[in-house]
């Protein structure tokens, strides 16, 4: 077996025995502190913060656990409170679930750029929605599902569903919420489970107080990573707490644009979680930031970040470096 088998084989050997409970099921997450996920109808402008208009969100499920599980998504309908109107409310989304083989293993749904066949596996629920006042700031739910609809992966923790939702026409933003839960009407815990995404696109808080944070696992072959976020309106600054890093900046983009860096990843961050920490600036408030970011390893390959932080939060050793004097 390949190291890098051997050290996913770890990773999720130590996610089945995590007592994640409640912070693992919503999509964001409760650690993430991340107010929505976004994405803006087909015809909308990059420039509001959603590169290419289709999000792509997976879930996994133990082996071990039997009962039906439900997939609930707030506020999927595009008008009302939540979401963000360009003109007049013109937009339909559609979510789908898909499960089965090629639902996460087919490289194309783990790509950043989404070309090829991203909408793979078998399609086992979708639903298109409109402006709707019953949808607005409340719940629907896909699902019952078996948990062997999803695709056997052992290497990402179980059996693993997608949900890609996608902005079908209009140009204004949807911001909405998940849950993975074992009822129709209600949000329960999967005792187990966990969601992790290979490009996350998401509002920021309208509150210069409020610190956002992503969690990607560093696995002992990862010696390099890229980071890579569009449309940050140079809001604040993006940082990495880690083991070995005290608040290490990452490059930043302005409006409408990328920008990406390159971080060194040494021995003491093996096998730890990053906190990579959002902080807007105190001043000149950036309202309804949305912003997509996205993590590469040293050969370029796509790595998930996490409904929590594996291994917990992770802190800054300040031991490190540090050498008695002889």
């Amino acid at each position: 077996m390949s190291t890098k088998l051997v050290s996913l084989y770890l990773l999720l050997s130590f996610l089945v025995l995590l007592p994640f409970g409640s912070l693992a099921q919503p999509v964001p997450a409760v650690d993430e502190n991340i107010p929505h996920l976004v994405t803006f109808g087909g015809e909308g402008e990059q420039a509001w913060g959603d590169d290419d208009f289709v999000q792509i969100i997976f879930f996994s499920v133990p082996e071990t656990f039997e009962s039906p599980i439900f997939i609930r998504v707030y506020d999927p309908d595009t008008g009302g409170e939540v979401d963000e109107a360009k003109g007049e409310w013109d937009t339909v989304m559609r979510y789908s679930v898909y499960g089965g083989e090629g639902a996460c293993s087919e490289e194309d749904a783990r790509r950043s750029n989404l070309e090829g066949n991203y909408l793979s596996g078998n399609l086992l629920g979708s639903r298109t929605f409109a402006e709707h006042p019953r949808y607005d700031k409340n719940w629907y739910t896909f699902g019952p599902f078996n948990p062997t609809e999803g695709e056997l992966l052992p290497e990402y923790g179980g059996y693993v569903f997608k949900l890609v939702i996608e902005g079908v026409e209009g140009d204004d933003g949807n911001l909405y919420k998940l849950f993975l839960t074992t009822e129709g009407d209600e949000n329960r815990p999967v005792e187990g489970a966990f969601a992790f995404y290979f490009k996350y696109k998401f509002r920021l808080h309208n509150d210069v107080n409020e610190v956002s944070h992503i969690y990607p696992y560093m696995t002992s072959e990862v010696i390099a990573i890229k980071q890579s976020n569009f449309d940050w309106d140079n809001d604040g600054f993006i940082r990495i707490i880690s083991p070995s890093k005290n608040g290490e900046i990452v490059q930043t983009s302005g409006d409408d644009n990328w920008a990406n860096s390159r971080h060194e990843i040494g021995d003491d961050d093996h096998n730890s979680s990053l906190d990579i920490q959002m902080i807007k600036k105190k001043s000149n408030l950036v309202k309804d930031n949305n912003v997509v970011i996205f993590l590469e390893n040293q050969y370029g390959e796509l790595m998930p970040f996490y409904s929590i932080p594996i291994g917990g939060i992770p802190e800054y050793k300040y031991s490190i470096g540090i050498k008695p004097k002889k």
